[in-house]
């Protein structure tokens, strides 16, 4: 199943939440505290994070948050509808584009909606950015809202047709106004990026609620952020690990990370040190930097698991070749004997595939 590619603002992520993610840490290097703020007070067995930003962030290149594929849900009524759908999923895109192309002659938007999609993405046929666009905007007319959503990205991104970011943001609008999570996610990005819409915070914590109590887990993570840092709605950390643990369970890594830093300081839910070294040992695992630097602290440092300096230092040196690199857990290898420190840095070698 393909993906529809990212619209530009994906590209910055989230601009209040990618920068909190970046900046959380366990007790950082004095070398990486904000020359403008002091130094947080941390306790032991706490995972110190640097404060947030006070001022809106300009857009920086970040990880590209996913996008849900747009699947256009059949109609339980219709067991034609079903059989394009069902060949979809199972990979039999040409069926799928032949009992497509015959439903959409008698007028149904979901068949016009999964003709753009396999044009799109080069399904079955030849990728045909025009094609898909006149398929989709005509279930779009229809009312279709995932062929609103799908429109929306072309449309942002000039796929088809020259760009039309204003013709975006009112389908993207009529998309979620029908309930689409994807479109209303979207669309908060675009409040939050400030350049094809005002930015507004609170517009942007309403779509973002839209989103995640459809269950989408962006969305959720989202607005966990939001409601830490009090941006567009009233702060409460509460709210904050409830979909944090809702991102979680979606197995979004992000959210996993800042979850599993709640757990470990008792932030907005009870202190549970042992649920929180699972979740980084599980976000660690899915390659997340951050979560790989933080599990490397509390293993050297044996907080809330027994001391593994061995198997901590592995972590350290994969989080390092990704720019995570600690000076306190340099200073630990260095003590490290010959033999021990040969066995972290092969551990580290085997993970990363190198030899």
């Amino acid at each position: 199943m393909k993906i529809l590619r990212p619209i530009s603002v994906l590209a910055i992520a989230l601009i209040w939440t990618a920068s909190a993610v970046a900046q959380i840490s366990l007790t950082p290097p004095a070398a990486e505290a904000p020359k403008q703020a002091a130094k947080p007070k941390t306790k032991p067995h706490t995972i110190a994070k640097k404060p947030a930003q006070t001022a809106a962030p300009k857009p920086a290149a970040t990880p590209v948050p996913p996008t849900a594929t747009v699947v256009p849900a059949p109609a339980p009524d219709d067991p034609n509808v079903d059989l394009v759908y069902g060949a979809y999923q199972r990979g039999y895109y040409k069926t799928s584009f032949d009992l497509a192309t015959k439903r959409a002659a008698t007028g149904d938007v979901k068949a016009m909606t999964m003709l753009g999609e396999l044009y799109a993405n080069a399904l079955g046929v030849k990728r045909d950015y025009v094609k898909a666009l006149d398929w989709y905007k005509r279930a779009s007319d229809g009312g279709d809202r995932e062929a609103m959503f799908a429109l929306a990205m072309m449309r942002l991104e000039g796929r088809g047709a020259p760009a039309n970011r204003e013709d975006a943001v009112k389908l993207l609008a009529s998309s979620a106004k029908l309930g689409n999570p994807k479109a209303a996610y979207n669309l908060a990005l675009l409040y939050l990026d400030g350049q094809t819409l005002p930015q507004d915070a609170k517009r942007a914590a309403e779509l973002f609620r839209q989103a995640a109590d459809a269950g989408n887990p962006e969305a959720q993570y989202a607005l966990a952020t939001f409601y830490k840092e009090g941006t567009g709605v009233p702060k409460d950390p509460e709210k904050a690990v409830e979909l944090l643990r809702a991102a979680s369970l979606a197995d979004n890594v992000d959210a996993e990370v800042e979850y599993a830093i709640a757990l470990f300081n008792g932030t907005g839910t009870p202190k549970n040190e042992t649920a929180a070294v699972a979740m980084l040992r599980k976000a660690a695992r899915a390659n997340s930097p951050i979560a790989q630097n933080r599990l490397a602290f509390v293993l050297v440092n044996g907080l809330g698991v027994p001391m593994d300096k061995i198997e901590g230092l592995k972590w350290h040196l994969i989080a390092k070749t990704a720019g995570k690199g600690d000076p306190v857990l340099d200073a630990e290898l260095a003590k490290l004997s010959p033999e021990d420190r040969a066995k972290a840095e092969a551990a580290a070698r085997l993970w990363l595939g190198v030899k």
